[in-house]
């Protein structure tokens, strides 16, 4: 069945068109910005399985002249310039765009109840953020990706300097909302402003080599580029995207985003923001810059490690459980960082299918911890307690993200860490030993949470309430995904195999192309 390219633009303009219309219902009802918002990330997340049951998936393709895409979208948008108005998706960029629709859909169901003020305006940030990490995950021309990845930015500082809500260790830090938002907003602006300098000196010297300008993808993807503009360019990529990934020492917005940041907006914030910097070392990165890249990789490599490990120790000595799980999200983004520098397909592929159960444990793990602040309008661990007693429900759920944070094999989390350091040993075999010893301190910090909260002594001997049908419902669709992903994992592995097999050829010849 062919597909029609206008599904492309229909998903970033679907949540776009979403956010103005739920912030006009506002004055309707409340009740309507909610449904509105979980229509309209419904339905991206049905035009992104339409694409991949429909679409003809290819086989390895190693030695591709150019990236074969599944489904392609163009238009003319600043032809004196070159720039176009193109969206192509494979593999890859259909899988990070199923997760966002998911992910969006979760955003907007946990906010059901905590969000009471300027719910309209709530959800226009939240859909208008989820709109432009769409058009991120797809978009072709290096312009538009950066106007794109702008877009991200302003609805999620909205997101959390006015529904955000300061902790009790963060107040006593000087820390508010407000500051948290800031924080964010400068590191990933000042990355930004560095990634449109590299975009436009890459664009200038594809200029002086061809005569023409483009900010194509493909076009940029054969650019000539002597040693010093070549690892030059790379590195200005590479700390834009390792600001959001984020790389230690660039994380320090990441925990106080998170500890300020509404449910959603740390559902959003690991769930799929974080991605977007993994997604960009994976799509232009390794292939603008393979040769550059392949030097590069012992630092990225030993960056990856330091941030497994230096990520699971400072989750081990915070009494925040948001920002606990926050600090595992550094931790995690390691384990990524090391397999796409890896660059073997193994590797690569345990790079992609962490990526996809990080942002459902962790998202899973960031709305129990919203949930319960709703009812014990607390965060410290200290004031938990004998919640397997008190919440039974809830409980269950916790243990079970838990489990998949610390790599449970059956569950999604495993799968990719195993490929991640089975792909990764053959490279740098001491680099990757000395990854897996954060698997043991993941378990640590894991059972730490298991242990405060759950069993510990009640700090208040208060009933909880337990998990509502709604929230019962968002668990167990998150548990279903992680136990498929973890015991079924080769259709995601066969989907992104072409693309990553592609990425991972040109990474090994150090020239994009055969």
């Amino acid at each position: 069945m062919e597909l029609n390219p206008w599904l492309l633009p229909a998903l970033v303009a679907i949540p776009f068109v979403g956010g103005l219309l739920a912030w006009y219902s506002e004055r309707l009802s409340l009740t309507w910005p909610r449904w509105i918002g979980l229509l309209s990330m419904a339905a991206t997340c049905v035009i992104a399985l339409w694409i991949w049951k429909h679409a003809d998936v290819p086989g390895v393709l190693p030695a591709a002249d150019a990236p074969v895409w599944l489904l392609e979208f163009k238009l003319d948008w600043i032809p004196r310039w070159g720039i176009t108005f193109h969206f192509g998706i494979d593999g890859l960029s259909l899988l990070m765009v199923l997760l966002t629709g998911v992910l969006g859909v979760l955003s907007v169901a946990c906010s059901w109840r905590e969000i009471q003020q300027y719910v309209g305006f709530f959800h226009l940030n939240l859909l208008w953020n989820l709109a432009g990490v769409m058009g991120v995950f797809m978009a072709l021309d290096l312009f538009l990706f950066f106007a794109l990845w702008e877009v991200m930015l302003v609805p999620m500082y909205f997101l959390i300097a006015l529904w955000g809500h300061s902790s009790t260790a963060g107040a006593q830090r000087g820390h508010s909302r407000v500051y948290a938002a800031t924080k964010f907003f400068i590191f990933t602006q000042a990355a930004g402003l560095l990634m449109l300098i590299a975009i436009l000196a890459l664009v200038w010297v594809h200029h002086q080599n061809s005569g023409q300008w483009s900010f194509s993808y493909e076009d940029l993807l054969h650019t000539p580029l002597s040693t010093a503009q070549e690892y030059g360019l790379m590195l200005a990529f590479f700390v834009a995207f390792a600001v959001k990934l984020p790389i230690v020492p660039l994380h320090p917005w990441l925990p106080d985003a998170h500890s300020q940041a509404p449910t959603a907006g740390s559902v959003d914030l690991a769930g799929v923001l974080l991605k977007t910097g993994a997604y960009g070392l994976l799509r232009f990165v390794l292939p603008l810059f393979p040769a550059a890249s392949r030097e590069f990789a012992p630092i990225a490599m030993a960056l990856g490690v330091v941030g497994i490990l230096y990520g699971a120790k400072l989750a081990l000595v915070q009494t925040d459980i948001k920002r606990l799980v926050a600090y595992t999200s550094v931790s995690h983004m390691g384990f990524v960082l090391l397999g796409i520098y890896a660059g073997t397909t193994l590797a690569l592929q345990g790079a992609l299918t962490l990526m996809l159960a990080h942002g459902l444990a962790t998202g899973g793990l960031f709305i129990l911890c919203g949930e319960l602040y709703e009812r014990l309008h607390t965060r410290e661990l200290g004031s938990m307690g004998a919640l397997s007693r008190r919440a039974p429900h809830y409980a269950t759920a916790l243990m079970f993200f838990a489990l998949a944070s610390l790599g449970l094999p059956g569950l999604g989390n495993f799968v990719g860490e195993f490929l991640v350091l089975f792909g990764s040993f053959a490279v740098r075999p001491w680099t990757t030993a000395l990854a897996a010893t954060g698997l043991i301190l993941a378990a640590v910090y894991s059972l730490y949470i298991v242990q405060k909260a759950l069993h510990g002594p009640a700090a208040d001997t208060r009933p909880v309430e337990d998990l509502t049908a709604r929230e019962q419902a968002m668990m167990a669709g998150i548990m279903l995904a992680l136990l498929i992903l973890g015991l079924f994992p080769q259709p995601v592995l066969d989907l992104a195999r072409a693309p990553l097999s592609q990425i991972g050829h040109w990474y090994a010849m150090g020239v994009p192309g055969p």
